[in-house]
């Protein structure tokens, strides 16, 4: 089993298309385990994940020795060996900034906890949505940001504000003493170096399903 100290010295040398290919290796891990399955070949591995099986041991290669020769991988101790090596075997504190129709979809969806990110606090700056109940959580002042995650040991800014209110909150994020922001609203934000900042926009999504399907419609 490899060593989760050994993920920090080579993250840098780690491509980000590996990182994301991880992410769903776990997500179809789960859902094999789910349905019984205990030991999976890489062949079958990549078949279900839509990828080349010399890419899954070349990902793999990057955090040390996996499975066994002649049988495979066992599910459930990849499942954890891997969820090290991304930081996920315990649970991180997350805080979601901007209740709107996204920011509730987001508190609403019941993956989080399952997935390891924990969302303890709502807050928004509109008075009128000030001390409403969003999927158990009250709605907080944006302004308490600072006392709250302090409080409860946040490590996980979420934003989903409009674009011209983005920045104000990962400001606010930043003060707080956020370690990383997961980006929803459609704009550019400036962070410090040290927080780690990824954004998440839907229609780049939409333009690349877009693209392919004017190509496919060219042949």
């Amino acid at each position: 089993m490899p060593n989760p100290r050994l993920f920090s010295l080579k993250s840098d040398s780690i491509p980000r298309a590996t990182i994301q290919r991880l992410a769903l290796y776990v997500q179809v891990l789960e859902d094999l385990q789910r349905e019984g399955a205990d030991v999976i070949s890489s062949e079958s591995l990549a078949k279900a994940c839509d990828v080349n099986p010399s890419q899954i041991r070349k990902d793999l290669a990057y955090f040390g020795k996996f499975g066994v020769r002649g049988v495979g991988y066992y599910i459930q101790d990849l499942i954890a060996s891997l969820k090290r090596c991304l930081g996920i075997d315990h649970t991180w504190k997350t805080v979601l900034v901007g209740v709107g129709n996204l920011g509730r979809a987001l508190l609403n969806h019941k993956e989080f906890k399952l997935r390891g990110f924990e969302v303890i606090g709502a807050f928004d700056c509109d008075p009128f949505k000030i001390g409403e109940e969003v999927s158990g959580l009250e709605v907080m002042c944006t302004k308490r940001l600072m006392e709250k995650s302090h409080e409860l040991g946040v490590e996980i800014g979420i934003i989903t504000t409009p674009p011209e209110r983005a920045q104000r909150a990962a400001n606010h994020l930043v003060e707080a003493g956020i370690k990383g922001i997961l980006n929803f609203a459609p704009a550019r934000i400036t962070v410090p170096e040290h927080v780690v900042l990824e954004y998440v926009d839907f229609f780049h999504h939409l333009y690349s399903v877009a693209f392919n399907i004017t190509l496919s419609q060219q042949k």
